[in-house]
């Protein structure tokens, strides 16, 4: 043994040679294979890549460093730096000092990557805090760079900290629904079955679906709700808005961008406040300091850095432990009645431009309208990428939503055409997820917009593209997408040929009308426009109205085919808009977009609760209407200014600052100035307009938590559509397109759109369901029994939409008057199932 090998021995933590050298050994023999593509052999590789701790006690790691084929770099001058906590860490503390023993370790080098097989590291558990690691190396000018580990699994402090090492092996072999992958999977490599689709799915977003707004919270919500149920308790009629669904989508989870005050890649959550610069790397130190504080990032989930997509998003971990996540979906799957499936929204098309600071630019292709276009075309991207989805999906979710297909676009220069990169979606589709050695492939929704963003792309979509090349997917279907806008007037009247595709060929869509997307852009629709006041005496009201609608949900859950998903802000009547507290450069800007938001779901009553909006108020917007009143000039003047920060700020000060020769030249300044918000307005510069539009954004995050609404939820409607749910899972055939002897048909007269018709079982012809609503204008007399020729004998009324009396007799469906948002559901007597 050398003198340097003594030395690494000597140390806590150091390189163990020999089983690095195994460890390398493998990855060349990979490399030589002559029976695999290059893309296949990158596949192979990145299994290996980050951090894997052992049976053991050792902890192999590796890293792609094709930056580094660039440098000219002394072997000593690129080195593993380690950070281990020496005191206990409080989880849940906002902010704390703590100390760290900091080491340094030379991985081997071996083509573009890093390999080691490291003694004396601390993997993380549920209880203890792990190592923190990432890759440092200086440039030949002296300048310390930072290489962060892509494939993290736990990223405790955000996406610049470093990330933390974690038993990930002994937390799958602990989970408490180890039976229900037993059961739906199989430890064959042949035949690996596919998780069976949905009757119905509930969309959630982390951060505003408990009062928590973790999954520590979701958890505590589902095991009450479960153990109630066990105990045959009745529920709360907030809680039934949890229940009967086959499964539930989360918003995306994985870690998203961060606040920055400049494009740097310090981390401000991970500050270690000692310099370790200047430190000798071979020598042991006194413990630095590290101040630790907890994320708050507040987003929709959409703006991925692609690092540690395999991770969970810290904000939403109560504990910041990884624990949490599976504590969750344990519970789902051992839920009373039937489990429940979870489904994940996957971001791999896009990513925000903060991506650029934590990873290899070969990741992206060039700038798209969401920051950076990924680059699936590089073998080893596209490699890592479905990686990164393996072991995400390998956590124990049962589906995926697969977010923006239309994104996933290539130029061929063998076409000469931009094409759509079908076959990594169908690769993402089919990735084999592996639990405790049993292997399932996932249901999977697509998302997928073709050919947007082309003009006119609303109604040239088919929505069909992929559900033709995998026949078992699923997508968005026409009504579910963003543009949809159900409280403007004649709606459902324009969009009749949609609703005709949906009956006919829908049966592979997502359908129903709220969701994350359409929900908010009822916010966007203009004050002026001419909307279905018919829904209700306030623009609130309507909102509500329009896509927590008792009609449509009777068409979508008890007559239209496809598969339903229902939003949990929706259901609650709870706030929702597109919020994010991660903007320094584009902040004021999406606050202006924003700004239908406090018309049409905030009222006087709900600003003037004391745990709303505190931030605002403490800025002196006491008022709603004040409020109101400035965000609606900032976005004109906004707009006047060509969205240029600092020409808004200019406007502003010759308002309301008393400038030598200033000119206030906007009219909605000038109307303004006569506010009772001046003293805000004269202290106005960028900063102070920049924190301030963060404060609004968390103000409105807080106020779109749907626990401020438990109490309002009116039981009537959450018993009805729980009811609904049931009796869609009790008649499965509801979900296939209509057939030859099904009828369908739309009355729009007399300001009224009538939705009816007749479905039959095509495997009981007993069995037969009929259907009447009325899903906008006035009041029309329905002639139901004649327009079905229904023999009265025959029918008996299943569902009546709770803002409405039933007929005293079947008979008084002939010359019923039926309101908008009411209607009826019918279903034929004899239900005799032939044995035949």
């Amino acid at each position: 043994m050398g003198i340097e090998d003594k030395k690494e021995k000597n140390k806590l933590v150091y390189l163990v040679e020999e089983e690095t050298q195994k460890l390398i050994k493998w990855v060349k023999n990979i490399e030589k294979s002559d029976d695999l593509t290059i893309f296949e052999k990158n596949q192979e590789i990145v299994t290996r890549l980050g951090t894997h701790y052992r049976s053991d006690g050792l902890t192999e790691i590796g890293f792609w460093t094709p930056k580094l084929m660039r440098e000219v770099l002394h072997p000593k001058d690129i080195y593993l730096e380690i950070f281990t906590p020496l005191e206990k860490i409080d989880w849940r503390k906002p902010s704390q000092n703590i100390k760290f023993r900091r080491d340094c370790v030379c991985l081997e080098r071996y083509d573009i990557y890093f390999w080691g097989v490291i003694a004396g590291l601390q993997a993380g558990t549920r209880d203890n805090a792990g190592s923190f690691y990432w890759l440092r190396y200086v440039t030949p000018s002296g300048r310390v760079e930072i290489i962060r580990d892509v494939m993290a699994y736990s990223l405790p402090y955000g996406i610049f900290a470093p990330a933390e090492l974690y038993d990930i092996d002994s937390l799958q072999k602990e989970r408490a629904d180890i039976d229900y992958f037993k059961h739906t999977g199989t430890i064959r490599d042949k035949k690996i079955p596919r998780v069976s689709d949905p009757r119905h799915i509930l969309q959630l977003h982390v951060g505003t679906a408990t009062e928590e707004g973790t999954f520590e919270g979701l958890t505590h919500l589902y095991r009450t709700i479960g153990d109630k149920i066990r105990k045959n308790q009745t529920l709360s009629a907030y809680e039934q808005n949890y229940v009967g669904y086959d499964a539930i989508q989360l918003l995306p989870i994985e870690p998203t961008i961060e606040y920055r005050r400049d494009f740097s890649n310090h981390s401000t959550m991970f500050h270690i406040t000692t310099d370790v610069n200047g430190l000798d790397r071979d020598l042991s130190h006194e413990p630095i300091v590290v101040k630790l504080s907890k994320p708050n990032t507040q987003n929709w989930g959409y703006d991925v850095p692609i690092i540690g997509s395999n991770a969970t998003n810290p904000s939403f971990l109560g504990t910041l432990r990884p624990d949490e996540l599976f504590d969750f979906i344990g519970v789902l799957h051992n839920f009373p009645e039937k489990p429940i499936k979870l489904i994940y929204d996957l971001v791999y098309g896009h990513a925000d431009n903060q991506g650029e600071l934590l990873v290899n630019r070969l990741f992206f292709k060039g700038p798209n309208m969401y920051g950076q276009d990924l680059n699936h075309q590089s073998p080893m991207v596209r490699a890592l990428l479905l990686e990164m989805q393996r072991r995400k999906i390998n956590t124990g979710a049962d589906g995926i939503r697969i977010d923006g297909g239309q994104d996933f676009r290539f130029f061929n220069p063998l076409s000469g055409r931009v094409e759509y990169d079908d076959q990594y979606l169908l690769a993402m589709s089919d990735l084999v997820q592996e639990v405790e050695g049993y292997k399932r492939r996932l249901f999977t929704i697509f998302e997928d917009g073709r050919p947007w963003p082309e003009d006119g792309w609303e109604d040239k979509s088919t929505y069909l593209d992929l559900i033709k090349l995998k026949s078992e997917s699923y997508q968005w279907g026409p009504l579910i997408f963003a543009h949809n806008t159900p409280a403007l007037k004649g709606f459902w009247d324009r969009k009749w040929s949609r609703v005709c595709e949906v009956m006919t060929q829908g049966q592979n869509w997502i359908t129903g009308c709220g969701n994350h997307d359409t929900f908010r852009r009822g916010n966007q629709i203009p004050l002026d426009s001419d909307v279905n006041e018919h829904l209700g005496d306030s623009l609130n009201e309507i909102i509500y109205s329009a896509y927590d609608n008792p009609a449509v949900g009777l068409w979508v859950y008890g007559f239209s085919p496809g598969l339903p998903m229902d939003f949990i802000n929706v259901l609650m009547h709870t706030p929702w808009m597109f919020f994010r507290n991660t903007d320094e450069e584009y902040g004021v800007k999406v606050v202006c977009e924003e700004v239908g938001f406090l018309d049409w779901r905030i009222t006087e009553q709900l600003y003037q609760r004391d745990d709303v909006f505190t931030r605002m108020k403490s800025w002196g917007f006491r008022e709603l209407d004040q409020l109101k009143e400035f965000t609606h000039t900032l976005n004109s003047t906004m707009i006047a200014k060509d969205y240029d920060l600092e020409e808004v700020i200019l406007a502003c000060q010759s308002c309301f600052k008393e400038v030598d020769g200033a000119y206030c030249d906007l009219e909605t300044l000038k109307f303004l100035k006569q506010a009772e918000m001046i003293d805000f307005l004269q202290k106005l510069d960028s900063d102070r307009l920049k924190q301030w539009a963060n404060m609004f954004m968390e103000d409105c995050y807080q106020v779109c938590n749907v626990s401020h609404y438990f109490e309002k939820v009116d039981p009537a409607y959450t018993q009805f559509n729980l009811s609904l749910r049931h009796f869609r899972s009790q008649h499965s055939w509801i979900h296939n397109n209509i057939q030859g002897s099904d009828r369908f048909n739309r009355i729009s007269e007399d300001g009224a759109t009538i939705f009816y018709g007749i479905r039959n079982n095509p495997d009981n012809t007993d069995e037969k369901l009929a259907l009447v609503v009325n899903l906008e204008g006035k009041s029309r007399e329905i002639n139901l029994l004649d327009w079905l020729q229904l023999d009265v004998d025959e029918w008996e009324i299943v569902f009546t939409t709770p803002n409405l009396s039933p007929p005293d007799d079947i008979k008084d469906l002939n010359c019923f008057p039926l309101a908008q948002s009411q209607g009826f559901l019918l279903k034929s007597k004899k239900q005799e199932i032939s044995n035949k």
